[in-house]
């Protein structure tokens, strides 16, 4: 059983902009998770949340790829999952204007557990790339510096978490 992830979004904002908010760790801090990330091929960095069933709140990444306001590809290791996140970014036109495509393509979900776990993780990239993601780049567009998320409490009973929860005891039972 294998699953694949795969997210577009258009934001009526420059290229530049658009890759400032996935490549520095600030901004990434403020709409995905606290992190080390450094934007350069190579780089191992992790992502800090709350624990889950199977999952120490940990995630392993490295920069395995990528291409200045085009392409950025990690690896994505945490919990029961092994897996492959990539950002690729493309010219868009949004009511008559330039914008960015931003797809989001999250690969190699195999296995029971894993296929499950893509299904929370497809909630959450979904709800950050419709919420926090446009919210961050329009603070930075007029100048302003975007507030940390709070912390991972700060979405706690977001669709993600409900999913966790539904799917925790096949989740315990496959790390056995």
């Amino acid at each position: 059983m294998k699953r694949s992830l795969q997210l577009e979004r258009i934001y009526p904002h420059p290229r530049a902009l658009v890759w400032s908010a996935l490549s520095d760790p600030e901004l990434l801090a403020t709409w995905l998770m606290p992190n080390d990330f450094v934007a350069e091929i190579g780089h191992e960095f992790t992502f800090r949340t709350d624990p889950g069933p199977g999952f120490d709140g940990i995630v392993h990444c490295k920069v395995v790829d990528m291409e200045l306001e085009r392409l950025m590809r990690w690896s994505w290791r945490g919990g029961s999952i092994d897996t492959t996140v990539t950002f690729r970014l493309e010219d868009a036109i949004l009511y008559a204007r330039p914008a960015t495509r931003l797809v989001l393509e999250h690969t190699g979900f195999d296995g029971l557990p894993a296929v499950l776990t893509s299904f929370i993780l497809g909630a959450g990239w979904g709800a950050m790339l419709r919420k926090k993601f446009p919210l961050v780049l329009d603070l930075v567009a007029r100048g302003k510096t975007p507030e940390p998320t709070g912390g991972p409490k700060a979405n706690r009973r977001a669709l993600w978490w409900w999913l966790s929860k539904l799917f925790a005891p096949i989740l315990r039972r496959s790390a056995k």
